[in-house]
């Protein structure tokens, strides 16, 4: 153990005497949070040596169920691999245990030292790496949108939005950036925002999105694109923890609800050279940007169609894509237009930006990133030039043509060169595997629309 990391586990229990355990934390394909809980006193030893666990953490389904098409099962031993502690993340989580209770975000090694392979944040690094060489550092913000509901379900089993804390009311309304609205969850807006505070989560801006109970947070733009990712896991088990002390649930599903909006994931990326000059930004202010902007949106348009099965990763993702509900439906891009796949924001030259909105919540960040980021350096490598900017309504404008097939999503995966090898042969393999076998096991389920619409009249 360094030195360092040594000061940093010791400085934080002196800093904490009231901490008792503490949650090791790493992200499966699927963004769930896996690890051990440990007593305080083996913290240290936590840091000297890292924890095992084993490599079919990342052949897990939603279920916690190992896929041993992955070939990371019982095919290769179920061995164990070493987890270690990633800097600066152990942090107090004030919302368990009376705050007697603290996290630590770990990330997993092979038994030489060598990141392993189908780690999604190591994934995300090794992306990452191209930018380093090519003297470029992204500088990334993430916008979570979410759900509360209630915990306790309508006459039919199904979730339905929370009443109101303060008038006791369900909500029915869109209530699109309602200050009221936010009035009204002020307690558990203002508890996340503690909880925040103490985590040293960067949070920006929270505002009442477009549906009744949904919320979204924003995360400040970092020039750490590991850290930024860290940042949008640890939020999302921050909102779920403080929603449950609350009297609800949060939900970062893609699409809780047939007929009202889904939950997106949004991200905004720039790129700084060596001098801290963003390579986005024109000379002359233009709002086009610069040659390295358009080649940077044409590789993000090539590669989002054989993207979607990392930006839709479940069954229920592809529910989200209908029209009219502010979900781009075929690779588009436009100036602060919101109808489109590529957004570039208005506002300051300096921050001349992309904003990428197609992902779910439900997405792993760290996949979601890492390909964001393959495609821009895919653009930039080949000198990619994108088509026309829309004006006006993409929707109208454009066919769909961004599948809505899970099982095609992971074909056009499974078919591009460019993603296989920016994210790792071996991790694409293991991650349409794990894909194809939750989609297998989906199709073995019937719904009730089935009965209600089959079971009489066919």
């Amino acid at each position: 153990m360094s030195s360092s990391s040594s000061d940093e586990a010791q400085a934080f229990l002196e800093r904490h005497p009231e901490i008792g355990s503490i949650d090791l934390l790493i992200s499966d394909l699927n963004g769930v949070q896996r690890g051990k809980r440990i007593p305080r006193e083996n913290l240290a030893k936590a840091y000297q040596t890292g924890i095992n666990l084993p490599a079919s953490l990342f052949a897990l389904d939603i279920n916690g169920n190992t896929v041993e098409e992955t070939g990371l099962g019982l095919d290769s031993g179920d061995g164990d691999r070493v987890c270690r502690p990633v800097s600066g993340t152990l942090m107090p989580t004030p919302w368990l245990r009376n705050g007697r209770h603290a996290q630590l975000t770990m990330t997993m090694f092979e038994p030489d030292g060598r990141p392993f392979f189908a780690d999604p944040r190591q994934v995300l690094a090794r992306v990452l790496e191209r930018f380093t060489q090519a003297g470029l550092t992204p500088v990334v913000a993430v916008e979570l949108e979410f759900y509360l509901v209630d915990r306790q379900r309508n006459e039919l089993g199904m979730t339905q939005p929370p009443c109101s804390p303060a008038s006791g009311e369900r909500a029915t309304q869109s209530q699109l950036y309602s200050i009221s609205e936010l009035d009204e969850y002020a307690d558990f807006l203002e508890d996340i925002q503690a909880a925040a505070r103490t985590q040293a989560l960067p949070l920006d801006t929270a505002l009442k999105e477009c549906a009744p109970g949904q919320f979204e947070i924003n995360l400040i733009h970092c020039d750490d694109a590991l850290k930024a990712c860290d940042s949008a896991q640890l939020l999302k088990r921050l909102i779920k923890g403080v929603a449950l002390n609350h009297g609800f649930e949060a939900t970062f599903m893609a699409k809780p609800y047939g007929l009202e909006a889904g939950n997106g994931t949004h991200v905004h990326i720039s790129l700084m050279d060596e001098a801290g000059d963003n390579v986005f930004a024109a000379e002359d202010e233009s709002p086009l940007g610069t040659p390295v902007l358009q080649q940077a949106i044409a590789g993000l348009l090539e590669l989002m169609p054989a993207s979607m099965a990392l930006l839709a990763p479940n069954l229920n993702s592809f529910r989200r894509f209908q029209p009219g509900l502010y979900v781009p439906m075929a690779p588009t891009w436009g100036y602060d237009n919101r109808s489109v796949a590529l957004r570039i924001p208005s506002g300051p030259n300096a921050a001349r930006r992309i904003e990428h909105r197609v992902a779910g919540a439900d997405v792993n960040p760290y996949l979601l990133m890492a390909t964001l980021l393959a495609s821009i350096d895919h653009g930039l490598k080949r000198e990619l030039t994108p088509p026309s900017a829309i004006t006006g309504n993409a929707y109208e404008q454009c066919e769909p043509s961004l599948t809505n097939s899970w099982c095609q999503a992971l074909d056009l995966l499974e078919g591009s060169e460019v993603l296989k090898e920016a994210l790792g042969h071996e991790f694409v393999k293991v991650f349409i595997a794990n894909r194809r076998a939750e989609r297998e096991q989906s199709l073995q389920a019937v719904s009730k629309l089935e009965y209600d619409w089959y079971l009489r009249q066919v």
